[in-house]
């Protein structure tokens, strides 16, 4: 088993005022030729945004971008036509396919936090596709709750790659070992708060770990946490 680890305060930074974000890879501003993106996940950003403050009218094409919301209420209007608020616990993705343009802005008094991911699609130039859910975490306390699959269903979001992003919030002293997927080459773990030990190493609260070159990974919550895990392959 090989990892790279990436702790909170290592990460890019960008703050323009209304809205402060953490790049784990290159992006925007920040560049880092030893942090280009971990297989096919491309981006990974932890906004925050202010009250009032918010992302314009912008395009996309031919990438899977997922937002995750972690506090706040950010509103989405895209050019399919939807238009709606999203609150904590809501994960969006937007296949953007052969193009789209959509903006967001926070609509509460509160800041907003999102993680903001980007996979690169598996089939190029496909239609471009909106979708939310709702994951409640009373709903899915000390389990692995499914979030985005490449299987289509009810239960989750659907994605156009061979990826899996999956949330838990597991009590102090709770623990699971994750079995990736055999198309799968790669996991990316990401602590949202508390302490876990993955694969035999600590980390702490927006501390990352990439791991390749296994079958499995071990976690352990030292405290009560919240974490991410992205399972996607090395490359096309």
């Amino acid at each position: 088993m090989k990892h790279r680890i990436t702790r909170a305060a290592e990460r890019g930074r960008k703050d323009i005022g209304w809205l402060q974000s953490n790049f784990s890879f290159s992006f925007s501003s920040y560049a880092n030729p030893e942090r280009n993106g971990f297989g096919l996940l491309r981006v990974f950003n932890d906004d925050f945004v202010q009250a009032g403050g918010g992302f314009g009218i912008h395009p996309h094409q031919n990438m899977e971008i997922i937002s995750i919301m972690l506090a706040g209420s950010m509103s989405h209007k895209d050019t399919l036509g939807y238009e709606e608020v999203v609150h904590r616990d809501w994960v969006q993705i937007m296949s953007a396919g052969t193009g789209l343009r959509h903006q967001e802005h926070n609509v509460g008094d509160d800041e907003v936090n999102f993680l903001q991911i980007w996979i690169e699609p598996k089939l190029q130039n496909i239609g471009p596709r909106y979708q939310r859910r709702h994951f409640p975490e009373a709903q899915r306390r000390n389990q692995l709750t499914t979030v985005v699959s490449n299987e289509e269903g009810q239960a989750h979001c659907w994605i156009n790659q061979n990826a899996r992003l999956l949330l838990g919030a597991f009590d102090a002293g709770q623990g699971l070992n994750y079995s990736l997927n055999p198309t799968n080459k790669l996991v990316f773990v990401f602590v949202i708060d508390g302490a876990l030990t993955v694969a035999g190493q600590e980390l702490a609260a927006r501390d990352s770990i990439g791991l390749w070159d296994t079958d499995a990974v071990s976690l352990l919550c030292r405290t009560n946490s919240r974490f991410l895990v992205i399972e996607a392959p090395i490359n096309h």
